[in-house]
């Protein structure tokens, strides 16, 4: 059996997580503790605050208890507003708490575009526009160039929790660009395990949704392969060669 932690701030779509458990079908478990998140907004002194250390250490115990072997804070906008330098030392302090290979969702979208070999994006967000303009930057200091950024104006996590398949439709078609080789859909409020095959075939091109590439990460991290097309090209692409990344789940570069 191979076991990630989650770290979840609050309440809007957890049920992709065992959707995805599901989609799986394996010894795989995704055990999820719940953090705290203060006022539901997307403004950067709030995405920072939920994003603090002592909120994610308060799960640690919970999850190895649970037989973590990897943990992944899952969230994108409570780790990309620190920037690059400071959304790592995020990830290397959980990492120290834990005792174990850590990452976030913003990482995981860095390391999972490296995977699929692509360069260019473009991001579908549903983030106010200063928000998805920050999330393009980290993306940018990954040495992903970033195409087009669209900003869906969304304020809170609960609203984004209850877009359906029609609104991901036109999230993803409208943030999509020509030049775009996957289209990045940063919000893992929004529920999107269902649908990734679907939006890949409308675009004709990969699509990474923060729930799915979260999970990803994290077996990564765990050093386990899955594979799963109802999870869209990202689960059925190689494996990263070993000697690749650090104990803190960051990319080593030549």
């Amino acid at each position: 059996m191979t076991t990630v932690g989650l770290l979840y701030p609050g309440h809007s779509a957890e049920d992709d997580f065992p959707r995805i458990e599901i989609m799986l079908d394996s010894d795989i478990r995704l055990p999820l503790f719940h953090t705290e998140t203060g006022e539901d907004a997307r403004r950067v002194d709030e995405l920072r605050a939920m994003g603090a250390p002592d909120l994610l250490a308060a799960g640690v115990e919970e999850l190895r208890l649970a037989g973590a072997e990897a943990l992944v804070w899952t969230c994108t906008g409570g780790s990309f507003v620190y920037g690059w330098d400071g959304a790592h030392e995020q990830i290397a302090t959980l990492a120290r708490a834990a005792g174990m290979p850590a990452s976030s969702t913003s990482f995981a979208f860095v390391h999972a575009v490296r995977e699929l070999g692509a360069r260019r994006v473009a991001v579908a967000a549903t983030y106010p526009e200063e928000i998805a303009g920050l999330f393009a930057g980290f993306l940018k200091a990954g040495d992903i160039e970033v195409v087009a950024t669209r900003g869906s104006g969304i304020i809170t996590a609960r609203e984004a929790g209850t877009w359906d398949v029609e609104l991901l439709r036109e999230l993803a078609v409208g943030g999509d660009h020509p030049d775009a080789e996957a289209v990045l859909l940063p919000d893992t409020a929004l529920h999107t395990a269902a649908y990734i095959p679907e939006l890949e075939e409308l675009l004709g091109k990969p699509v990474l949704t923060a729930n799915q590439v979260t999970v990803w990460e994290g077996l990564r991290l765990a050093d386990r392969r899955a594979w799963s097309p109802k999870l869209g090209t990202l689960f059925a692409t190689r494996v990263p060669p070993p000697g690749t990344w650090d104990t803190r789940g960051i990319e080593v570069r030549e």
